[in-house]
């Protein structure tokens, strides 16, 4: 008890105030569930919803990561102040972050107003780590004015972008075509924003009309959503994209806000639960256990079923064998 309440100390008195190495320290106890992270669970709620959330999503090889780079540019030129949550692929090897986005976003290294944080995908099809809600209180915590969420890239499973952020900007590459039809009813329905980047390629114009038509007459919450162009690698688009965004973020009413963070809340209970309950699983021992895992087998009970019953034995009475029914 002693230890984290020194913890507890060291977290109001230097992450609060945006010191980068409390605020390291406080990503890496949270992303790996280390010891100190209760205290810094502790020290951050009742701090967050200052910031402005922006989630940056959409296929692989859209350009996200330049595009990024480029909106941490023109923010910073606002005197902004920026975290990125850049999640990678995770490597197959170690289970980390590949850290491709860290390397793009180099130009930012030396800028205290910047903090990146590249976290690994480990597997998770939505595109975000259990860990990126986290990650996201802690700097808004910590006074990031605005923080920034970029997926891994999967496609449509990436609509979990919407339990974190408040604006979501959907990436999209020349060229799309007859996809859009495929997708439209999934990763286009989340945007807020539409973005077609490497607006200097041929067929980019066609791609935006496509987009456009998509979209056609389609509101969110009174929001018309903008089908907009950029060319990350030159910087053309970003700032119209950025004052977008700050506009949206502006008509959000307090109750929308609320709803961001309880958003990211809800993802962390239902995490935390999930990796109690999968603990207990793989801990149970006993006949009960055994037999729903021969029941299975014999094919005389469905996986689902078997499953739910293992959560409810796990828990019930961890470790007993009995089985509640």
């Amino acid at each position: 008890m002693a230890a984290q309440a020194r913890n507890a100390d060291y977290y109001r008195d230097n992450l609060l105030s945006g010191n980068r190495v409390a605020l390291a320290r406080a990503i890496t106890a949270v992303e790996n569930d280390r010891a100190d992270a209760a205290a810094v669970l502790q020290t951050i709620y009742g701090q967050v919803g200052r910031a402005q959330l922006i989630g940056i999503t959409g296929a692989p090889g859209a350009g996200k990561s330049t595009l990024v780079n480029a909106v941490v540019r023109e923010l910073r030129g606002q005197d902004r102040k920026v975290g990125v949550v850049a999640v990678d692929p995770s490597s197959p090897f170690s289970g980390g972050a590949i850290l491709g986005d860290r390397i793009r976003m180099s130009e930012h290294g030396n800028d205290d107003g910047v903090f990146v944080r590249s976290l690994a995908s480990r597997g998770h099809l939505g595109g975000l780590s259990r860990a990126a809600a986290r990650v996201v209180d802690v700097m808004d915590a910590a006074g990031m004015d605005a923080i920034i969420v970029e997926t891994v890239g999967t496609g449509q499973s990436e609509v979990e972008i919407m339990e974190i952020a408040q604006t979501v900007v959907v990436v999209c590459a020349p060229g799309l075509g007859d996809e859009i039809q495929a997708v439209k009813a999934g990763i286009l329905e989340i945007a807020d924003i539409l973005v077609v980047n490497k607006a200097d390629m041929p067929l980019a114009d066609r791609t935006e009309r496509q987009l456009r038509d998509a979209m056609r007459a389609r509101r969110r919450d009174g929001w018309e959503v903008p089908v907009m162009r950029t060319v990350a690698t030159t910087g053309d688009g970003t700032a119209d994209l950025v004052a977008k965004a700050a506009e949206h973020f502006a008509r959000l009413p307090a109750a929308a806000r609320v709803h961001a963070a309880r958003g990211r809340m809800h993802k962390l209970l239902a995490a935390t639960a999930a990796e109690q309950v999968r603990a207990g699983v793989q801990g149970l021992r006993g006949e009960a256990v055994d037999a729903l895992c021969e029941a299975v087998l014999r094919g005389e009970m469905d996986y689902a079923e078997a499953a739910r019953r293992a959560a409810r034995l796990a828990v019930a009475d961890p470790g007993s064998g009995h089985d509640p029914g």
